[in-house]
């Protein structure tokens, strides 16, 4: 039994859902996503709250059915709120700058290297070592963040690399501390 599917959601004001054939469209404050609804799954709108529903007991259709509820529900908060994602680069010489829509990055290579971000997806630098990523679409918001910091993962012994501003990055000690006893 999916809980997460069976579960409500609740439409804030300010945001309108409509339901056509196999997708929901959300518009709200910041924008306008679509959703497509899997097989098996039927939406509908009761007052202000939308109700995913399964045609049967199958395993896939089960599985389908929290995520369909969570891609319309993530796309609901993504229409009023907006998502964000807070990255910073530690390491001397490490940092970021816009070109255009662009970042380019100097994270310790010979060369920059260009991210172009998803679209839908604003980047902003408070700072030159701070990335902000933002947008309506979860997805979008987490993959360019998530190709950001792949370009240089936080490393575990002295901690340089890209990393979530709420990362916790365990240090390791390194060989020389343990040598002598």
């Amino acid at each position: 039994m999916s809980r997460i599917g069976n579960k409500h959601i609740e439409i804030p004001a300010g945001v309108t859902a409509t339901v056509e054939g196999s997708t929901v469209k959300v518009s709200g404050p910041k924008g306008n996503l679509v959703v497509p609804v899997n097989h098996g799954i039927t939406v509908e709108i009761e007052g202000t709250t939308l109700v995913c529903k399964r045609a049967n007991e199958q395993k896939q259709t089960k599985q389908n059915h929290g995520t369909t509820r969570a891609n319309i529900h993530n796309a609901i908060v993504g229409v009023s709120q907006g998502y964000k994602k807070e990255l910073e680069m530690r390491g001397i010489g490490y940092k970021a700058q816009l070109q255009g829509n662009d970042v380019v990055l100097w994270a310790g290579y010979s060369h920059t290297i260009t991210i172009k971000p998803n679209t839908g997806v604003k980047v902003t630098l408070p700072s030159p070592t701070e990335i902000v990523v933002e947008g309506i679409d979860k997805q979008a918001v987490g993959q360019t963040a998530a190709r950001i910091r792949e370009v240089r993962p936080p490393e575990p012994y002295l901690g340089k690399g890209i990393r979530y501003k709420t990362e916790h990055v365990a240090l390791k000690e390194g060989k020389r501390a343990g040598g002598k006893k």
